[in-house]
């Protein structure tokens, strides 16, 4: 299987300008007495409009011993710090997992109002990139908690908790080999996701949580806009309540890209001009087409057809959906690395859960996002955001790691399984809450059309190797369902028992979608 790297920087790249980073926090801190990392705030400027995202990152203290079990306890005892809106914990060996709780209370920067204790998932290294890979072994990879959204919050207290382990320590006394119950260099990450890009339209959020379609929901065949039976009146173009002009929701953005941004906009084409919000949604027909075009199969059809031949095979493919772009969800592309990394193709989806929490709004989720992004990249150390599907409470999907959403992009997300695959992370914590049913519909249409691409049926069984992992050793060839959850290929509690119930339902639909 052979794996190639598209450089960014190539595409448009003389009609682009760089944006400039601000000057890190990092590279001027010296070390605290003791040997202690200082506190640092890592800063960059968006490639649009707004304030910048930031990282605020302090290290965790000795709180002494729990007064229940006596185990080993770290933290930060409650204090003001900078704007943040997404927390999380991570340390130095990317290897090490922390065996214990990691709770926080945050307070709320327009009320404040302190929360209660929130937990904060510690099982986390199941979503990486594969061993040996060189984002795996680029010496920036960190261990790290799951993030967790707390909305904007101004004040944070953090308790981190060993297990309880009967004679001995949270850490190994000298010249043991036992491994630490809390690994070493732990760090509480603030993350600011920034300003948000202009906004755009967003469904209701009064979505049930049940398996049966959203009232209104669009029929496969339908095109997105059409069968409304409204008649506004006005011109097309023009908002009915003042005849001001409207703007399309795919509509690039105006201003000088980077050509960072450039090169990931550049990647979807044809399905979207350079610098667009958002991937229109497509009916059947114009999505075969597209198929076509895509495989370059459109000239070959023809040829075919004037040879007095038999016509093309018209693909099992799910109507496009509409997709968020990265543009449209406000990345910053400096963040990132700049060449993209690509696998030979996609033979499965795996869905996740973000367990980032549900306290969440569907405007909000854009910074949600923002806010991952900038955590798997500054924190964790990876060259991007880790998968390359994610889709909101409503439905709403948004394009995840760069390199183009028909192209088969190498994500970190499901580790040992990351070749030939794709992963999709639905945002929010899926464990004891049903997610919405807009939500599961979204996986459905995502996986319908971009597995149709690949000549994938949702509803089949495939083939992976495996590149090593807790449940399969290196090389294993594994049989697994086409549309498969985290846990299927790694020993983790991701997707959520909830969310992995409704794969089944994923399943039938995403076949239903294709016309199978």
């Amino acid at each position: 299987m052979r794996r190639f790297l598209a450089s960014s920087i190539g595409v448009t790249c003389a009609a682009a300008l760089a944006l400039p980073l601000a000057p890190s926090g990092a590279a001027a801190a010296a070390a605290a007495p003791g040997g202690t990392a200082p506190a640092v705030t890592r800063a960059a400027v968006t490639n649009g409009a707004g304030t910048p995202g930031s990282t605020q990152s302090l290290p965790l203290q000795p709180l002494g011993p729990d007064r229940a079990s006596g185990a080993a306890t770290f933290g930060l005892a409650p204090r003001s710090v900078r704007s943040f809106s997404l927390v999380g914990v991570i340390w130095d060996d990317p290897a090490a997992e922390l065996h214990g709780q990691v709770q926080v209370r945050a307070r709320a920067a327009d009320t404040g109002v302190w929360s209660g204790w929130q937990d904060v998932e510690t099982h986390n290294a199941d979503h990486a990139a594969d061993p040996e890979t060189a984002e795996r072994t680029s010496g920036r990879a960190r261990g790290a908690t799951a993030p967790l959204w707390v909305g904007a919050s101004d004040g944070v207290e953090i308790r981190v908790r060993a297990e309880s382990r009967s004679g001995s320590e949270a850490e190994p006394k000298a010249g043991s080999e036992s491994t630490p119950l809390l690994p070493p260099g732990m760090r509480l990450e603030l993350v600011d996701p920034g300003e948000d890009p202009p906004p755009q339209d967003t469904p209701s959020e009064d979505t049930p949580s049940e398996d049966t379609p959203s009232e209104g929901a669009e029929s496969p065949d339908r095109n997105p806009g059409e069968g409304t039976g409204e008649n506004t009146g006005q011109p097309s173009g023009q908002n009915p309540a003042d005849g001001s002009a409207v703007i399309p929701a795919d509509a690039p953005r105006t201003g000088v890209m980077s050509a960072e941004a450039t090169a990931a906009s550049a990647a979807n084409a044809p399905l979207a001009p350079l610098g667009a919000t958002e991937i229109p949604a497509l009916n059947r027909a114009e999505t075969e087409e597209e198929y076509h075009v895509l495989r370059g199969t459109e000239a070959a059809g023809q040829e075919a057809n004037a040879g007095g031949q038999a016509p093309r095979a018209e693909p099992y493919i799910g109507p496009r959906p509409g997709i968020v772009t990265r543009s449209g969800w406000g990345a910053d592309e400096s963040l990132r690395e700049k060449s993209f990394v690509y696998t030979d193709k996609v033979s499965a989806a795996f869905v996740h859960h973000s367990a980032s929490g549900n306290n969440y709004t569907c405007a909000q989720a854009p910074s949600v996002i923002r806010s991952i992004y900038r955590y798997h990249t500054e924190s964790m150390g990876w060259r991007d955001i880790g998968y390359n599907f994610l889709v909101d409470k409503c439905g709403k999907i948004y394009e995840g790691r760069a390199g183009g959403v028909a192209n088969p992009v190498l994500g970190a997300h499901t580790l040992g399984f990351n070749s030939n695959s794709m992963g999709v992370a639905v945002l929010g914590t899926f464990s004891s809450t049903s997610p919405p049913a807009a939500a599961v519909t979204g996986v459905a249409q995502l996986t319908a059309w971009k597995l149709g691409l690949h000549g994938m049926d949702p509803s089949a069984k495939t083939y992976l190797t495996s590149g090593g992992g807790n449940l399969y050793a290196k090389g294993t060839q594994v049989r697994l369902n086409v549309i498969s959850g985290h846990r299927d290929g790694f020993n983790t509690e991701c997707p959520g028992g909830k969310l992995y119930d409704k794969l089944g339902t994923v399943r039938s639909a995403a076949a239903g979608y294709q016309g199978r």
